[in-house]
């Protein structure tokens, strides 16, 4: 973000992470317990899983990735899964208090700041969406976190090289990002399409949407 200071970059996520944190526990206080066990939009993942990543992630330091990234020989899915072994807690109340713990935590792997908007919002759609819960996310964020998305690489979960072949063009903002033929819809859904959320495609039209669903 040009002609912005470190401080005032680290000022403006971290209360926007902490609201998205507050509204997804808000929200999980609500669930049963047949609920926590749905299939998330993470293939693989329950509810439980995806709020106990959740959790690892906001307990993740710098150097606490690097070396939990050592330990799982370089495996992202390894690191990953074993975070999620960690958190799950033994039931689902467990897991949703280990989450209200660290809530308010600013603590994040080496990425940039705006990875935990990413994270927050399209892990939150896939807890939410498969449970029939819908959230109004500040604009702000969620076009923040596309705009992060469409400039990191694959290799590190982005989509530079996809937003090199279509133009992804908000419906409800002011946002046009990348190269090619039209994907127009709401910026919500352009983030999970381009963070590889298959649902998300039906929400979107246009002629790119065919090279967009080819490409996931």
């Amino acid at each position: 973000m040009p002609g912005r200071s470190w401080e005032e970059v680290v000022g403006d996520v971290w209360p926007m992470v902490h609201a998205e944190r507050a509204a997804l526990i808000h929200d999980l206080e609500g669930l049963d317990g047949r609920q926590w066990e749905e299939p998330s939009l993470c293939a693989g993942w329950t509810v439980h899983d995806v709020v106990a990543h959740l959790t690892d992630t906001a307990r993740t330091t710098r150097l606490g990735f690097l070396a939990g990234l050592a330990r799982a020989g370089f495996d992202f899915d390894r690191q990953n899964a074993r975070g999620v072994a960690r958190e799950r807690g033994a039931s689902p109340a467990e897991a949703l208090e280990r989450l209200r713990r660290v809530a308010t935590r600013t603590s994040t792997p080496p990425a940039p700041l705006d990875s935990r908007l990413v994270e927050e919002i399209v892990h939150g759609e896939d807890i939410r969406r498969p449970l029939g819960l819908a959230r109004s996310y500040p604009a702000e964020a969620v076009v923040r976190s596309l705009r992060l998305q469409a400039r990191t690489p694959a290799s590190f979960g982005g989509a530079k090289e996809l937003v090199s072949r279509v133009r992804l063009t908000a419906a409800d903002g002011e946002v046009s990002i990348g190269e090619g033929p039209e994907v127009r819809g709401p910026v919500l859904s352009l983030l999970l399409a381009v963070s590889r959320r298959r649902v998300a495609l039906d929400d979107l039209d246009g002629p790119g949407v065919t090279v967009l669903a080819a490409a996931l």
